[in-house]
């Protein structure tokens, strides 16, 4: 997908491309999240997550963020949840900002998150709640974003 490909924008060690590159990916980028209405779905939501996958978004992230903000709550929490391998794979502070959004959004979101989370990634997820809970982004969350079932 567009989306995943381009949200994986260029850094600045990167010199595999050049400048006119980069910036045309970190514009594509944004012009397809400022597209987004919320009303893709729960694949939707996912693909934004997915597409979190630099450590330096130059900016570009915070458009993500919004976008990921016009979600209805149960939905957000689906798609989420359908982006889990990646929510575990992504750069930490993005991840962390996600469950942020997730855990201020509602008990509605988080619920939907819980209930549609994969069984094979709950204990990893859970570890990733209480890793961010311990952090900065849920610190003053601890409790919100729950991963139900297997081991605590």
């Amino acid at each position: 997908m567009e989306l995943v490909e381009c949200g994986d924008l260029v850094q600045d060690a990167d010199e595999s491309g050049s400048q006119e590159e980069a910036e045309r990916r970190w514009n594509r980028y944004v012009e397809l999240v400022d597209a987004v209405t919320g009303a893709e779905g729960p694949a939707g939501a996912a693909a934004l997550v997915a597409s979190l996958r630099a450590a330096q978004d130059y900016g570009a992230y915070q458009a993500t963020y919004a976008a990921l903000q016009q979600f209805p709550p149960q939905v957000l929490g689906e798609g989420i949840a359908g982006a889990a391998q990646q929510l575990l794979t992504i750069p930490s502070d993005n991840a962390g900002i996600v469950l942020m959004l997730l855990a201020k959004t509602g008990e509605g979101a988080v619920s939907a998150f819980d209930a549609a989370l994969a069984a094979d990634v709950r204990e990893r997820v859970r570890d990733l709640v209480a890793e961010h809970e311990a952090g900065e982004w849920l610190s003053e969350d601890r409790g919100v974003v729950t991963v139900s079932g297997g081991p605590a």
